[in-house]
């Protein structure tokens, strides 16, 4: 059963040249780039880059549903989300990297379901597949939970607005980590987020607040540990058994015939 691995900015690429490519569209038009196909270990996977294979697309604008579609029509059914996140945590510094546990939504006007009729409510208070995210924590440096407040964007939050999210008690702030989760949820596959901080945000830390290039440098600082601690991951799954707790429908059809 292939494996997926939905990079985040500044993860464009996951394979060497022994990798195929596929190109792919999807009743939701065309995903954020071409999937390449590899192996990591024994198993079949694919990467597909979140922002394009040139960081084309804005948070708010990536075209979540055509990759999650994307991937699952290929045969995907288990995905590891990378991903960039501020740190709510003075404790918690750049390079750092976390596999939260929880998510709030504070995105506004994106599409975040593919069932717009029918009464279709999916299950989601647990928003990660506690079987991908025991992968990556059984793994050495791992900081194991959190809350990942994801955020509309592109702009960073104010000082009064990372203050708030502190205060409530949320850890990561990030721009992409929803809808991808709830629309793989959906798709009944099992996702889990992996964070590599790479700032603490406005409000917790003094200073000029956080810029764009320092967090693209930072994560290009991180980026070879970051990939081999998801190579590392995909080589902790030993089974082919799907997780019960992430196929919430009961004589539900899925979209567009989807096997």
């Amino acid at each position: 059963m292939m494996l997926g691995v939905i990079g985040g900015s500044g993860f464009y690429s996951f394979f060497g040249e022994d990798a195929r490519t596929i190109n792919l569209d999807t009743p939701y038009g065309e995903p954020s780039a071409p999937i390449t196909v590899g192996t990591v270990g024994v198993h079949e996977v694919a990467f597909l880059p979140r922002h394009g294979a040139n960081h084309e697309f804005s948070p708010h604008t990536v075209p979540y549903r055509a990759n999650m579609w994307a991937l699952r029509a290929l045969g995907v059914r288990r995905v590891f989300g990378p991903c960039a996140v501020g740190s709510l945590s003075p404790e918690l510094g750049p390079g750092a990297m976390v596999v939260p546990d929880q998510l709030v939504d504070r995105t506004r006007g994106r599409v975040d379901t593919y069932f717009d009729t029918g009464g279709i409510h999916v299950g989601f208070a647990d928003p990660y597949c506690p079987s991908l995210r025991a992968a990556v924590t059984d793994l050495p440096g791992v900081i194991d939970g959190g809350t990942m407040v994801v955020v509309q964007g592109p702009r960073f939050s104010t000082r009064a607005e990372s203050q708030w999210f502190a205060r409530q008690g949320f850890t990561l702030v990030n721009m992409t980590g929803y809808p991808e989760a709830v629309l793989a949820r959906e798709l009944e596959m099992c996702y889990a987020a992996i964070a590599l901080v790479t700032d603490v945000d406005a409000g917790v830390a003094a200073g000029a607040g956080v810029r764009a290039v320092d967090v693209f440098a930072e994560f290009e600082r991180n980026l070879v540990p970051f990939k081999k601690l998801v190579h590392e991951a995909i080589d902790q799954i030993t089974t082919e058994q799907l997780c019960t707790h992430c196929q919430p429908h009961d004589g539900v059809k899925l979209p567009f015939d989807l096997p």
